[in-house]
Order: C-alpha cells, then structure tokens, then sequence
C-alpha cells in the first residue's frame, strides 16, 4: 500500500491576514502544495487528505480536483471545534482551531496507511519527499517515527518572528528532545527565541521541525489522549493550542520507541507573512528556470 500525503490547511493565517493556503505563486498559477503534491507523486505517494475547515471545501475542490484528476487519489476531512470534543462545552470566545496535533488527529477517519503530514504554506523541496517515502517504506513502524530535519538558519523570515520545533539530536539521529518555540529570530548576529520577555539564543545550525513528520496510524491513539487531556486543562483558554511537536515528545518517551530526525539538503521557504510573498514566488520561478520543475506541473489542465 502505498503512503499518504496529508496536508495540514485549516489555520485561520493570524499573521498573513488572508487564506494563504490557496495563494498562486507559480508561472502557471501554481499553490505551494502543487509543489508538494507533485514531488510527492514524483516519489510514489498514492493519496492526498487535505485537512480544511468545511467552509473553504468548494474552493479546495475546484482549485485541486481538475488538475489533480489521475495524478493522484484526492480526501478531504474537516477540522472544527467539536472534533473529537464529544462532551465539552466549547467557550463562545475561542475562534481558532486547536492545534497541529487536532488537525492530526482529525486526518484519522481518513488515512490508513503510513503516512506524511505537511504544512499547507511551506515549501519544503523534492528531496524531502524522496527521503520521506523511503523511510515509510522501509523504516516506519509502530516504534519508529520520523522526521524530516532543516537548519535553523534556513528557515528564518526576514519580515518577523517564525515558531519552530527546535530539536535536539543523538549520535545516531534520534530525537532526543524537541521543544515548540513560537517567537524566534534574527537579534543582530545571533538567532534567538524569546519566551516571557527573556531571550536565549539558539545554535544557527540547528535541526528544527517544519511540520514534515513521518507516521504510522499508530500515532493517532497518542493524538486522541493528549487531546483528552489538553481539553481537561486547556478548555477555558481561549489561544491554546497542542502542537504535533508535543506527540512526537511524547512518543519518544515511550519506551523502545525512537523518532528519526533525517536530514535534507532542500531548500525551505514558505508564506509567514504577506511580505515573504514575492520571495516565494521569486524562489519558485528560479526552480522552474533551472528545470527542477516544468512550466505548469499539470500538463492537463
């Protein structure tokens, strides 16, 4: 059975002020996850699940399904407050969706397979996909996750802060520890993350997650528990949220469990804010220019 791409697209996009997800940046009006969706047929993913909020299902379908018509099968699953939330009262002021983890856990009903999950707005490169699709087929188990590793210091916007799974890494390429920082960036010569108004710095090469894990189902019972228990103590806060970075912590402290972090030289880039737009699209034509990809990726549309 072939592995599933599932991309993650229900965030409300706080910082970039508009559904970035479905931004055309490509010569033939491409999204970001036309790239990813070709690299990842490209590699020998058989399916894609798009995670959305149900109000943006008619614009996701008739922007994917024509081009995408047998390239690659096509899933849909929603992402809403009562989602796996049977017995909560949801409080009237929370607005946005609960976190990375929750989008996870809601791509359950539809994915059976190992399987990658993504961001919707990064671009993450052809050689990420190459290296994910080799560790789902020959690696993954119920013990042995994944995830695909980019240096910090390329992966920084030069129009504000950018949250990133920062990762401490064994001999061996195991996890050892990953910890979600939200506010990182550029203090003069150094990167640094800033935290109640204290600022440390981090190791410009280090390994951080940018939302490419690798996974079995298996992960989804973790999802679901850690859910549970972030509602019991998260409920009545309206901006919290549990993040895919707090699974893969945890499952690693599961006993005999490990979590690869694999590296990949491709290049990352991706939309935080409106002003990283023309870069994204300047990054892209340049790919295009050097026949890393065609000049419109579905030939028959």
């Amino acid at each position: 059975m072939k592995p599933t791409l599932v991309i993650m697209a229900a965030g409300m996009a706080s910082r970039y002020g508009s559904l970035k997800q479905i931004q055309r940046f490509g010569p033939s009006g491409e999204t970001i996850m036309d790239y990813s969706i070709y690299d990842a047929c490209r590699a020998g993913f058989g399916k894609v699940v798009f995670i959305i909020r149900k109000e943006f299902a008619d614009d996701f379908k008739a922007i994917f399904e024509p081009k995408l018509k047998g390239e690659i099968a096509i899933d849909y699953v929603f992402q809403d407050m009562q989602s796996f939330a049977e017995g909560y009262d949801i409080p009237a002021d929370r607005t946005k969706p609960w976190g990375t983890a929750h989008a996870v856990l809601c791509a359950s009903t539809a994915v059976h397979e190992p399987f990658i999950v993504i961001n919707a707005d990064d671009f993450y490169g052809r050689d990420a996909f190459e290296k994910a699709y080799q560790f789902l087929t020959k690696e993954a188990n119920d013990h042995t996750f994944g995830l695909i590793g980019y240096e910090l210091i390329k992966t920084l916007s030069d129009n504000g802060s950018v949250s990133r799974g920062v990762c401490k890494v064994d001999a061996a390429g195991n996890l050892v520890e990953i910890a979600e920082r939200t506010k990182i960036y550029r203090d003069g010569t150094k990167i640094v993350y800033e935290e109640e108004g204290t600022k440390t710095e981090v190791p410009s090469d280090s390994k951080v997650s940018m939302n490419f894990w690798c996974f079995t189902p298996y992960v989804f019972s973790i999802c679901k528990e850690m859910f549970n228990t972030f509602l019991q103590k998260n409920l009545n806060q309206p901006k919290a949220e549990i993040y895919v970075v707090d699974v893969g912590a945890a499952f690693i402290k599961i006993p005999g469990n490990a979590l690869k972090v694999i590296p990949t030289h491709s290049e990352w880039f991706g939309v935080t804010y409106k002003e990283d737009a023309p870069d994204v699209e300047s990054n892209i034509n340049a790919l295009v220019a050097n026949g890393e990809y065609p000049q419109s990726l579905w030939e028959n549309v």
